[in-house]
């Protein structure tokens, strides 16, 4: 049974926990802070805990050899650089998302990309770090992260089962007694059902007892997702966008509104029908019973 992660939100992640569902806005808002905040209010109105984004510092992330690669955007033709720069919230953006969410009463925290990120989020007060399935390799970047004592959230997407154990003993060697959460995912947009590996969950649960094990998921459709629940996920993320047929790269891999209201709809009936596994006669059963049920202590008639 894995530890609980309490949040500085009030929420936990782990043992004896709701799972704790995430809606990943990434760059969904296409660099629009209007579109973020319809993308949260959708995401309060699907009841999940939390909202997440990226931040990338473009001139670390990008190679150089792609900046001038010339592309066609919303904002007219540019180099890929400069798109990346106008899909980025700075601070401005984020003190408005911080103060929105705050407001609504859920959660947010953003996937850092590179050890400046990490700087820059630092003037948030957000519950935990989440490192994506890229940056599961990144010693440095996960060095900067346990350096600020925030929980932290891996994902094993395109990853080696050594590159995960070198993962997570990295971060047992800093503390061992961490804060980190692991997520079990596949790096395909979208992830074919026969790639999605669910029983990973249960693998990475044994092998890691001390940190809640989740999902990530990419696939389309929302039956797997629930049933990464159903298998032992202790939180779960999927992409969220307003529109599949918007613009950019994640949508097409993305939960749409009303999708997404459905899935946590599902989770918490999943949840709620597991039980405690402790069998019993139900008053709803008594009625049934008396009827179907033959009585050997009285003769048949």
């Amino acid at each position: 049974m894995s530890k609980t992660i309490k949040l500085n939100t009030g929420r936990s992640i782990g043992a004896g926990a709701p799972c704790y569902i995430i809606a990943e806005i990434g760059i969904n808002h296409n660099g629009s802070l209007e579109i973020a905040k319809k993308l949260i209010d959708e995401a309060v109105a699907a009841k999940v805990d939390a909202v997440k984004f990226q931040k990338r510092t473009p001139e670390i992330c990008v190679p150089k050899d792609q900046w001038e690669i010339m592309r066609d955007t919303p904002w007219g033709r540019m180099s890929y650089i400069d798109y990346k720069r106008k899909t980025e919230f700075g601070f401005d953006e984020y003190s408005a998302i911080d103060a929105y969410c705050k407001k609504l009463g859920i959660d947010w925290f953003v996937s850092t990309w590179d050890v400046e990120a990490v700087d820059f989020m630092e003037q948030f007060d957000t519950p935990v770090y989440k490192l994506a399935s890229a940056s599961l390799t990144d010693f440095p970047l996960i060095e900067k992260v346990l350096a600020t004592g925030r929980p932290l959230m891996l994902s094993s997407g395109m990853s080696t089962t050594q590159e995960i154990d070198d993962a997570m003993a990295l971060v047992y060697k800093f503390d061992k007694n961490y804060p980190v959460s692991l997520a079990h995912s596949t790096s395909a947009y979208p992830c074919k059902p026969e790639e999605l590996n669910l029983k990973m969950i249960q693998t990475l649960a044994v092998k890691f007892p001390d940190a809640p094990i989740g999902y990530s998921g990419h696939e389309t459709g929302l039956a797997t997702t629930v049933a990464a629940v159903a298998i032992g996920a202790a939180f779960v993320e999927r992409h969220f966008t307003l529109d599949r047929a918007m613009w950019g790269s994640d949508h097409a891999a993305s939960v749409e509104p009303g999708g997404f209201q459905r899935l946590v709809r599902d989770i918490r009936d999943i949840e709620t029908a597991l039980g405690d596994g402790v069998k019993k006669v139900y008053e709803s059963e008594l009625g049934p019973m008396k009827r179907l049920r033959v009585n050997i202590n009285e003769p048949v008639k």
